[in-house]
């Protein structure tokens, strides 16, 4: 009961949405409870997927699922927190993006996005996209340093919110104008 997973009806929209990303890429599921979003990710052909949890029932609960589902490869699991886990992450860049920090820590949030956020991300592939999950009610920024939200998805009384990082203009004047004399 401590472990609040992603509603099946939520991971369904989510996955719907994330389709034609997901085969191939590297997934890192913050704060994974029992793992439910990265183990449809690895259901879906996800090349890895790296888990971060840090209470033991649910890393336990993590554990046993993919027991249970005979999953021997293609991810691995960080028990530590996600600050100290992103801190020392070696493995990136990462393609999917999905946090769920239980929904009365804003903090983890702000802390969380804003470190994603930061520039140069090393954590984060160049057209990586982020997804928080969150209450309805609890607006989440729409700019995390150089995380912009692309999409809110409401669903129920959960909300998706979706960030990627500033790309680019080519056709700004600044990238233009360098090298022009």
């Amino acid at each position: 009961m401590d472990t609040r997973p992603t509603s099946d009806r939520l991971r369904e929209t989510l996955f719907n949405v994330l389709a034609p990303r997901i085969q191939g890429s590297s997934v890192l599921d913050l704060y994974a409870g029992s793992g439910a979003v990265g183990l449809e990710a690895l259901s879906r052909a996800a090349s890895r997927v790296e888990f971060v949890e840090k209470a033991p029932p649910a890393l336990a609960a993590l554990k046993s699922n993919l027991a249970r589902l005979a999953i021997a490869a293609g991810y691995k699991i960080h028990p530590a927190s996600v600050a100290a886990t992103l801190r020392r992450l070696k493995s990136a860049p990462f393609d999917l993006v999905f946090l769920d920090p239980p929904y009365d820590a804003a903090e983890e949030y702000t802390a969380t996005l804003n470190f994603l956020g930061s520039s140069p991300s090393p954590l984060l592939a160049p057209h990586a996209l982020v997804i928080a999950e969150h209450r309805k009610q609890d607006r989440l920024e729409d700019r995390y340093g150089a995380l912009a939200r692309t999409r809110l998805l409401v669903q129920g009384d959960a909300a998706l919110s979706f960030y990627a990082l500033d790309q680019p203009n080519p056709d700004s004047p600044s990238s233009t104008a360098s090298g022009q004399s």
